[in-house]
């Protein structure tokens, strides 16, 4: 009994750690790592992951915002990128 109480409050901490955008948002790009330079236009936020993140789990905003992952991709640098290739 102790070992399925232990097992299932790792699982409920590991899933409280981690945060929709960061989960769902796939690669985080080295777009949405870095801040914008001085005169750059800020990043736009994925407006469904901040809105899961404070409905399901409020700190898991923190984890999105700590790892970009909150933040929309340049689509710019993605379509570059696939030329590229």
């Amino acid at each position: 009994m102790k070992k399925l109480i232990l097992k299932l409050l790792v699982l409920v901490f590991a899933l409280t750690l981690n945060s929709c955008a960061t989960i769902l948002g796939g690669k985080v790009t080295e777009h949405q790592r870095s801040k914008p330079s001085a005169g750059e236009p800020s990043r736009k936020v994925r407006a469904a992951a901040l809105i899961a993140d404070i409905i399901l789990f409020w700190p898991g905003a923190i984890v999105d915002f700590a790892t970009g992952a909150i933040y929309q991709p340049d689509k710019r640098t993605e379509a570059e990128k696939s030329k590229k290739n």
